[in-house]
């Protein structure tokens, strides 16, 4: 019952991810690309110091069910006062405190899930949670379907999104509860070091003895994992966050269409969340540099529905969509799992600044890109980052 307040969480944010880019380039507000990508570039970037700050003190404090709440409570007040004005510069200074707060529940959910499990258990707990998580996120884009095509006012739309984070903040009060002991982190460290330890003693004993070693012997790169990290997210968001406009404007959806294309996605992650849940081991860091791969081959397909718009080119569009969603939940998690490895305590906060790093400048550049050049480049140039980022994380999983 503990996970209620981030399903309800997150079906307020499936439906904002569409309707916000539509919203500040509809009519009400009558932004253009380039606000929206100003808007979320300062957002994300914005919340990348409290990314690391939030992860800091909720470690520090052991009180991971404050952040939580500190998070789902702003949110609904903020989301609230988003009703109050169509000014595009308040609307951008709003989103970024929205985006900050948003981030202070991110550290210490990722904590409660680590710490409640052993370490086998980890990647069936963090996609069990995705998994319902990604659920709440589709319901919530299929509320934007129905609201937007029965005409419902945009203020109707943000007052729902507060109300239901409203209901998140209530239930997280009620059944989520702080760990007594914090541990299981840190027994996870220290295995993967000895693991490491004795991969090296019995490489060195063996070439002692004469034996011909064939096998590499390679020290983990944190610093190739962080760089896969931030490319895989840069990559993203310069392809997704101009993709609902694209869909809009370049493909001539009706809006609630573009929410169906959204669906899809979400439809695909859940599939790969359920899969993961049932199975015992993903692949870590192999599992990750083919991941990177594929993401770059689907986003040079997309190239396809530049071409015209036919019930061809749609079906391309979709199964893309359904595609990228399925493999972005086996990253996902095996990254997020190797992060809870190779992150020490205190510093649960550094996953979503990577992350963030990577999606503060996607989400300037993709829409910069798109506004000047087109969405031709915007393919180009995310599947070459999703191929760079295969690069890094193949370094990392030598």
């Amino acid at each position: 019952m503990w996970l209620l307040g981030f399903f309800l969480h997150e079906m307020a944010f499936g439906l904002l991810s569409i309707f916000v880019p539509l919203y500040i380039t509809g009519t009400v507000v009558g932004g253009t690309l380039v606000d929206v990508g100003i808007m979320t570039s300062l957002a994300t970037s914005s919340a990348i110091p409290f990314s690391f700050l939030w992860g800091f003190l909720c470690d520090k404090t052991r009180h991971y069910k404050l952040f939580i709440l500190i998070s789902f409570a702003s949110i609904t007040a903020l989301l609230y006062v988003f009703t109050l004005t169509t000014n595009i510069a308040l609307l951008i200074i709003l989103f970024a405190i929205i985006a900050v707060v948003h981030v202070a529940h991110e550290p210490p959910k990722s904590v409660l899930i680590a710490e409640s499990y052993s370490r086998q258990d980890w990647e069936k707990a963090f996609a069990s949670y995705e998994l319902l998580t990604k659920i709440g996120w589709v319901i919530g884009l299929l509320l934007g379907f129905f609201l937007s095509s029965q005409g419902f006012s945009s203020t109707s739309i943000l007052l729902l999104c507060s109300l239901l984070n409203l209901a998140a903040f209530l239930s997280s009060a009620i059944f989520v509860a702080d760990p007594l002991f914090t541990f299981e982190r840190g027994l996870a460290r220290m295995e993967r070091t000895l693991n490491f330890t004795q991969s090296g003693i019995t490489f060195a004993l063996r070439a002692l003895e004469g034996q011909i070693v064939k096998d590499k012997f390679k020290s983990e790169s944190l610093f190739a994992f962080c760089a896969g990290v931030v490319l895989f997210s840069l990559a993203t968001s310069i392809l997704f966050t101009p993709l609902p406009i694209f869909f809009s404007r370049g493909m001539a959806l009706a809006p609630s269409f573009v929410f169906v294309m959204f669906i899809m996605d979400s439809g695909g992650g859940c599939m790969g969340y359920f899969i993961i849940r049932n199975k015992t081991k993903i692949g870590g860091g192999g599992t990750i540099k083919i991941i990177a791969l594929i993401r770059g081959m689907l986003a040079l397909l997309l190239i396809i529905t530049l071409l015209y718009v036919s019930f061809f080119t749609i079906f391309v569009a979709i199964a893309v969509m359904v595609v990228m969603g399925f493999v972005y939940a086996f990253s996902l998690i095996s990254t997020l799992s190797i992060s809870m490895e190779l992150l020490p305590e205190g510093k649960a906060g550094i996953f979503n600044v990577l992350v963030g790093l990577g999606g503060a400048t996607g989400c300037l550049i993709g829409p910069l890109m798109a506004a000047n050049f087109g969405f031709l480049h915007v393919f180009l140039v995310s599947s070459a980052i999703f191929i760079l980022s295969y690069l890094a994380f193949k370094i990392f999983a030598q």
